[in-house]
């Protein structure tokens, strides 16, 4: 797994949450993709995000984390 993957641009403008339809975050330093709607973080393994609500981590409202 790869975390300081780049993803293209463009592709972040278009990608949503897969269970809220709402905007994402990227988060370079952890190689993730966050909705922070749904509290989930998704991952971006060699440049392609993961947007399978089963591989997501779970997040805390206080911007801490916890593993599904």
């Amino acid at each position: 797994m790869t975390n300081n993957a780049q993803v293209d641009p463009k592709l972040l403008e278009i990608l949503v949450c897969p269970v809220t339809k709402g905007p994402l975050d990227y988060d370079a330093a952890k190689g993730e993709l966050v909705s922070r709607q749904a509290g989930l973080a998704y991952p971006i393994r060699d440049g392609i995000p993961i947007m399978l609500p089963d591989e997501a981590r779970q997040i805390k409202a206080d911007g801490g984390s916890t593993q599904p």
